[in-house]
């Protein structure tokens, strides 16, 4: 026994795919018991904190209903416009931060600065430059990815190894073939890795996306529901975002495993 719980908490040490799945469906039967029994057990007040059983029941009603849907289609759009426009105009300039001096010292100063602001300041910007239709929505997402993106990419770019670099230069390379064939290649399986996070993001600012005069969406249905304290419906929306997000991050895993399987500890 005492050989075993040293192997579990061993730093990387490995554990069997039967073991890891226990620990995941252990740690939702927790939760789930916990809020079991606060909620049938009377700890919160069922307005608060509805009971498991009303949040299935709500979500049944709600994945049957077609403005449901319609809120689900208008929030993945926003997401992925969003997230797009991001990765557009954010990849390329990490990629020229990470490669170039001269590049980083224009690029990465002000994004420090900026990624520090957080997102919701912008809002009201936001609403000034570009209005409360579906362009504001989409701007308050890729202002919560982009500046993260542009440093996060100029940081795979340059842990591209060197070594690899000047020997491509020994072999006759020129500079645009060393970024075409030999950079950009070495970059992309830790690129895949930093899109998946950055999506993760894109998820988290979706609520406060639709805060911007929307009548639709995931997070407009979240915000509908709390005024009038249907928190089931609140918790519903909640779930869906969190599995649309799940979605997303697995979709990003498994490409990466395809594309990159010679990577280790690719997942």
């Amino acid at each position: 026994m005492k050989k075993r719980r040293v192997r579990l908490f061993q730093i990387r040490g490995e554990l069997s795919k039967k073991g890891y799945y226990a620990g995941v469906a252990g740690i939702f039967i927790l939760f789930l018991a916990l809020w079991t029994g606060m909620s049938y057990g009377g700890l919160v007040e069922r307005t608060f904190l509805p009971t498991p059983l009303q949040v299935a029941e709500q979500f049944g009603r709600q994945i049957t209903s077609h403005d449901f849907w319609v809120h689900i289609g208008m929030s993945v759009y926003r997401v992925t416009m969003g997230f797009v426009l991001a990765c557009i105009i954010g990849i390329p300039l990490g990629v020229l931060a990470g490669t170039f001096k001269i590049a980083e010292a224009v690029v990465v100063p002000p994004t420090e600065f900026i990624r520090y602001m957080p997102a919701t300041a912008f809002v009201p910007l936001i609403m000034v430059w570009a209005g409360i239709g579906e362009s504001a929505k989409i701007a308050v997402i890729f202002v919560g990815c982009f500046f993260q993106l542009v440093l996060m990419v100029a940081d795979n770019t340059r842990s591209v190894s060197n070594e690899l670099l000047q020997v491509s230069y020994t072999l006759g390379a020129k500079r645009r073939q060393v970024i075409d064939r030999v950079l950009l290649p070495a970059l992309l399986p830790d690129l895949m890795n930093t899109l998946r996070l950055v999506i993760g993001w894109a998820w988290t600012y979706l609520v406060v996306a639709e805060l911007v005069a929307a009548n639709n969406g995931l997070g407009f249905a979240i915000m509908k529901a709390q005024r009038f304290l249907n928190t089931d419906v609140i918790f519903v929306g909640i779930i869906v975002i969190g599995l649309l997000g799940l979605l997303t991050d697995r979709a990003f895993a498994m490409l990466h495993k395809r594309l990159f399987h010679w990577v280790e500890g690719a997942r």
